[in-house]
């Protein structure tokens, strides 16, 4: 039975996928370059900035080039999400429900730290995690299953005692490498997309959701 809930931030707990995508939008817009698809922002979700630059531009970058326009997209994405953050429908009170029944929690992320203290602690939700592990802390971003191997080693848990949310295929592809179970949220990808990558529960949000009921789908 799983022991211990690691998180992703972006798109399971904080509802910023709107943002994200206008300051994709916004950084290709002044490097010259219109989307090949329409749906060219999900290259992007899960990975580090630095790592969805080039998939984006569709070619290799020198490392300082990729960290500068990466660094640029975070401005960006600053400027635009101070419109307002709010957190993934009902997220906050499953947290809580997790703090009260003593579930250890942890956060295992892409983003900067810079951006995990001002994003968690602006919806309230910073203070019900020790453990946080951003992309200053591993060498490789996510489908690699780093962050999750250290976060699940910051909370003294087994990988096979954890239990890992993500609303990516790349974030689910992680968990499962790190032999961690996975839940999809439906924030950025499907159900079926969520479930070929590893998921084997799904969720569209955390209204309503408790452990117990979590637990006996696993």
């Amino acid at each position: 039975m799983s022991e211990a809930c690691i998180f992703d931030m972006d798109g399971v707990l904080i509802d910023s996928g709107v943002w994200h995508r206008a300051a994709w939008q916004a950084l290709l817009a002044e490097v010259g370059l219109d989307p090949a698809r329409p749906d060219f922002w999900r290259l992007t979700i899960g990975r580090p900035g630095e790592e969805a630059v080039p998939l984006l531009l569709g070619k290799t970058l020198p490392d300082g080039e990729a960290r500068r326009l990466a660094r640029r997209k975070r401005d960006l994405y600053v400027e635009l999400a101070r419109g307002g953050l709010r957190a993934v429908e009902g997220a906050p009170a499953f947290i809580e429900h997790l703090a009260r029944r003593g579930i250890p929690r942890a956060v295992g992320t892409s983003a900067s730290r810079m951006d995990v203290e001002r994003m968690l602690g602006g919806v309230g939700l910073r203070r019900h995690f020790e453990v946080i592990v951003t992309s200053e802390d591993v060498r490789l971003g996510k489908p690699d299953p780093e962050v999750y191997v250290l976060a699940a080693r910051r909370l003294g848990a087994a990988p096979g005692a954890c239990v890992v949310f993500e609303d990516s295929v790349v974030g689910i592809q992680a968990a499962r490498r790190a032999g961690m179970r996975a839940i999809g949220v439906t924030t950025a990808y499907g159900e079926e997309e969520l479930r070929e990558a590893g998921a084997e529960v799904v969720i569209g949000d955390f209204e309503g959701l408790e452990w117990d009921s979590i637990a006996r789908r696993l």
